[in-house]
């Protein structure tokens, strides 16, 4: 598990809670902050970039039922940067430590509530698509609707296929898309989740297909921080292109090597 709290962030981290914890005297003092030499705007951006990554973390801490006191925060970074620490770093250390332990085993106990949840959740999705008109389920479990027939022709695993998608989660949570980026998405078939592999080879070039991927097909029980351990997955998925693997046979002597895709 990740490890937030180190003595080194311990003094910078009061830029960040500041801002949540005394808005009215952060806009005042903003407000007075002149950004007019180079100088002035690089202290300024150190300070703002540390604040924005520890605001993120602090949050964090909170929403697990850690309490934090910004004000001893914001006393032991005064203190910190005039050299009048009022612990021992040996001390600071050892608590922060224990600090980490602490949130390390909230984040734990929250992951596998969201993992029960999720393979709950994804039972119910998973039995109630299936049964929907236009849904085909594959000895796999995955399950495909075709939303726009196409016409060109079907890739195979080996082959690099180029792609427009969005994925979401059964409640609709979108966490990643081709589509929002404005940019396609291109990769080798066989080297992403099964379901993946699978599906995708059933779509013909200009097709456009909506699978429900079980966690076993995408996953599994593993938290990749947007997607809990257990969830089905939900894409719409628009095949643009196909790249053909390359022949895998030798080239004959008066013959040019063909190029392989990557």
């Amino acid at each position: 598990m990740k490890s937030i709290y180190k003595i080194s962030l311990v003094a910078l981290a009061v830029i960040g809670l500041s801002a949540c914890n005394q808005q009215q005297k952060t806009t005042e003092t903003a407000a007075n902050v002149e950004l007019t030499t180079e100088v002035q705007k690089q202290a300024y951006s150190v300070g703002a970039s540390i604040g924005k990554y520890m605001s993120g973390h602090i949050k964090e801490q909170e929403e697990l039922g850690l309490p934090v006191d910004r004000s001893l925060i914001i006393s032991g970074f005064s203190n910190g940067l005039n050299d009048e620490l009022k612990l021992t770093e040996e001390e600071m250390q050892t608590l922060l430590q224990s600090l980490d332990e602490e949130l390390n085993e909230k984040r734990q106990a929250q992951a596998t509530v969201l993992a029960e949840k999720a393979l709950t959740e994804s039972k119910a999705f998973l039995d109630a698509n299936k049964v929907k008109e236009g849904v085909v389920t594959t000895e796999s479990g995955l399950q495909y609707e075709v939303l726009t027939p196409g016409t060109g022709e079907k890739p195979k695993a080996e082959d690099t296929v180029e792609v427009h998608y969005v994925g979401t989660l059964t409640d609709g949570t979108e966490f990643d898309s081709s589509v929002a980026r404005g940019e396609s998405a291109k990769f080798p078939l066989n080297r992403v989740i099964p379901g993946w592999t699978e599906g995708v080879q059933l779509m013909p070039v200009g097709a456009k297909y909506k699978f429900v991927v079980p966690a076993e097909l995408a996953y599994g029980e593993r938290d990749t921080g947007t997607i809990p351990a257990n969830s089905t997955l939900v894409f719409e998925v628009e095949l643009l292109s196909i790249e053909k693997a390359a022949d895998v046979a030798a080239p004959t002597a008066n013959a040019a090597p063909e190029s392989k895709a990557h």
